[in-house]
């Protein structure tokens, strides 16, 4: 019987490091979903990942917007019929590390929109196509900003942070790990969360002192493209463990 390629399907991978992780995972052989909410950007992106010799086809997808989730899914259902790994990458910032009494209500719902109820939505849409490529898994792109353990410690630089929107929707995605890798083990889909870290991107601003876009990937790309079925239910970054 001859191995099916290996599916992948990234959110918001027009750029930054879900563009990297679809660069990196493409040229291990996988072939690339690149999920992204605008057309043209989506194309530019696959037309760098086919220039690279990546096996790559746009999917449009805004995992706030219900619709373009369900059209997304049985594109791939049409096309493919199956998905073996997906990538919860999308994710905003929108807090301006305001402090919590200040911060507006909207603010941090647009931030869950986003980071926790479009993951949980896109999830459980890809599901049915997950069992069909089994043994799968759900990479859940987190932060240690989620992690109520870093946020807690006095001795960690997270404890001055105020960033409550982004902080909580990230630690619901943490949740969502657990509860879903839970339910869908005995199915053998796994589902575990990474921290990429401050990285120099759009999202991360950019700066200077912090990591490349391909050190922020490498735990995600790492995972997606180990073939151990046996992890499941972590929180980890490139250095190992976090505390949830």
């Amino acid at each position: 019987m001859v191995k099916r390629q290996t599916l992948t399907l990234i959110t918001g991978a027009d750029k930054g490091i879900g563009f990297e992780t679809a660069m990196a995972l493409g040229k291990r052989g996988q072939h690339l979903l690149v999920g992204a909410r605008n057309q043209a950007r989506g194309e530019q992106a696959i037309n760098k990942l086919h220039t690279a010799g990546v096996s790559a086809e746009l999917v449009i997808l805004d995992v706030t917007q219900a619709g373009t989730i369900a059209t997304a899914a049985k594109q791939i259902e049409a096309s493919h019929g199956y998905l073996n790994v997906l990538i919860n990458n999308a994710g905003i910032a929108l807090d301006a590390h305001q402090p919590p009494s200040q911060l507006p209500v909207m603010t941090m719902r647009q931030d869950f929109d986003v980071n926790f109820f479009g993951l949980v939505s896109v999830t459980q849409a890809m599901i049915p196509l997950l069992k069909k490529g089994a043994p799968a898994k759900i990479i859940n792109v987190s932060s240690n900003m989620g992690s109520l353990g870093l946020a807690s410690d006095p001795d960690s630089r997270f404890f001055q942070v105020n960033s409550l929107g982004y902080q909580a929707s990230k630690a619901a995605v943490n949740f969502a790990t657990i509860d879903f890798a839970k339910e869908l083990q005995p199915d053998h889909i796994s589902v575990n969360s990474v921290n990429p870290g401050w990285t120099r991107t759009d999202f991360g601003g950019n700066r200077s002192g912090e990591q490349t876009v391909a050190e922020g990937a490498a735990q995600i790309v790492k995972l997606a493209a180990d073939d151990s079925p046996d992890l499941n239910m972590t929180f980890t970054e490139t250095a190992g463990k976090l505390p949830w």
